[in-house]
């Protein structure tokens, strides 16, 4: 089921999302405008924080939760199962 994987982090990360979608669409809208490189560079290095700090949310969040859970007989995985799955998802932080 889909709404096995929904976490109590999940609306705070779309959120989060959703504001750095914005904010991008505002850098691109300052590429258009002639900005100076260098306030392009600060933006789009705040877009790409943004992202990142959603993206380790969601790891951490995957950790704490799903692999924890896995680990201590909570869910039918077996723990070489969860290893591999540990190992999968640290390669995105």
């Amino acid at each position: 089921m889909a709404h096995d994987h929904v976490h109590e982090t999940h609306p705070n990360i779309v959120k989060r999302l959703k504001r750095a979608e914005g904010h991008l669409h505002k850098v691109i809208e300052m590429f258009g405008d002639g900005r100076p490189c260098l306030d392009l560079a600060q933006q789009l290095h705040a877009v790409e924080k943004a992202i990142n700090e959603a993206k380790k949310t969601l790891i951490h969040d995957h950790v704490d939760h799903c692999l924890d859970t896995a680990a201590n007989g909570g869910r039918s995985k077996s723990t070489g199962h969860v290893i591999a799955e540990f190992k999968a998802i640290s390669r995105y932080l």
